[in-house]
């Protein structure tokens, strides 16, 4: 789901869209709050019962943490850290609290099961104020399947996806696709919020029980 992750969050150039509304025009925001709506891609997943309508990403520099609730009941988290190469996903769920960190060697190792091929495109769009640019999305494991996603470079740093299997693109995504733990969601982006982000906002909570990928595999197969 970041990534998921995934999950993935800055300066904006003054333009009007076709429709009249305008693009910010301020310096890059490299601190702030993304709020994205979001949806299972398949309905019929055994897990889309547990997909978010929203999501809420809290970034600041090189670190970012993506926030989603089910009900309020089933609570997904999803803590990246750009220059440690970590990905940190937890979990709260009834009296479940627990959370799993992955390294740069299991983050290698799933985004290849997730490939994609991109062709960036001339075509843009404003998206919560921001100029963003359009990217064909092929998924290489059954390239019958395309989509579109955006991203922009008026935010964020050159290496902000390097997490991610968007990678090559070099600017913040907007509206795009991801998959973890079998369930494929998209994301789009429809507000921004300029604001101070806490440190410890990208800390995992003394009571969260740290847990391996195997174990937290098996808590959501356990879920379909």
């Amino acid at each position: 789901m970041i990534s998921f992750l995934l999950i993935t969050a800055f300066t904006i150039l003054g333009l009007a869209c076709s429709t009249g509304c305008s693009v910010k025009n301020e310096k890059v925001l490299d601190e702030g709050i993304i709020e994205f709506d979001t949806k299972a891609v398949d309905d019929n997943h055994p897990l889309a019962g547990l997909a978010p309508s929203s999501a809420t990403l809290k970034f600041k520099k090189d670190k970012f943490i993506m926030e989603m609730s089910t009900m309020g009941m089933f609570n997904t988290m999803f803590i990246c850290n750009i220059t440690a190469k970590s990905l940190t996903q937890m979990v709260k769920f009834m009296d479940v609290k627990q959370a799993c960190i992955e390294g740069e060697k299991d983050i290698v190792f799933e985004n290849a099961d997730y490939p994609l091929k991109f062709e960036e495109t001339s075509d843009t769009k404003v998206i919560a104020g921001y100029k963003c640019i359009r990217v064909k999305v092929t998924n290489l494991k059954d390239p019958s399947i395309t989509f579109d996603a955006y991203y922009t470079k008026e935010m964020g740093f050159e290496n902000v996806n390097s997490l991610s299997p968007y990678a090559p693109l070099k600017g913040m995504l907007m509206q795009y696709r991801l998959k973890k733990m079998g369930l494929e969601m998209q994301f789009t982006a429809h507000n921004i919020k300029k604001a101070e982000v806490p440190d410890n906002t990208f800390e995992v909570p003394a009571y969260f029980k740290i847990v391996s990928k195997e174990e937290m595999k098996k808590f959501f197969d356990g879920l379909q």
